[in-house]
């Protein structure tokens, strides 16, 4: 089981696509439940923290990358908007993201 939990959160972290818990579920043929507690389990964390975790990686690393749409990016990321994302990011950050980007040019 060890082995599987690795192996969801490796498909996580290489697959920017993945976006939703019931979506990656369904894509790996388990009950959302299921993949919960594996994670909880072996992970420490639920699917969707990790899943959050490294869209708010990928909007740093577009953030570093040079101007951007901040809307484009939210929605690209799955956000239901740009104040989502912003919201996300500065949560974890502690800076906004276009703070952030001025920061590291």
């Amino acid at each position: 089981m060890a082995g599987e939990a690795v192996r969801l959160a490796e498909a996580i972290r290489t697959d920017r696509t993945v976006l939703r818990v019931d979506d990656f579920a369904a894509r790996h043929d388990l009950p959302v439940r299921r993949l919960q507690r594996l994670f909880m389990e072996y992970v420490g964390v639920g699917p969707k923290w990790v899943i959050r975790r490294y869209r708010l990686q990928e909007a740093v690393e577009q953030a570093a990358g040079g101007p951007l749409s901040w809307a484009d990016l939210a929605a690209d990321l799955g956000y239901s908007d740009q104040a989502h994302l912003v919201r996300d990011f500065t949560a974890v950050a502690g800076v906004s993201p276009a703070a952030y980007a001025r920061s590291v040019r």
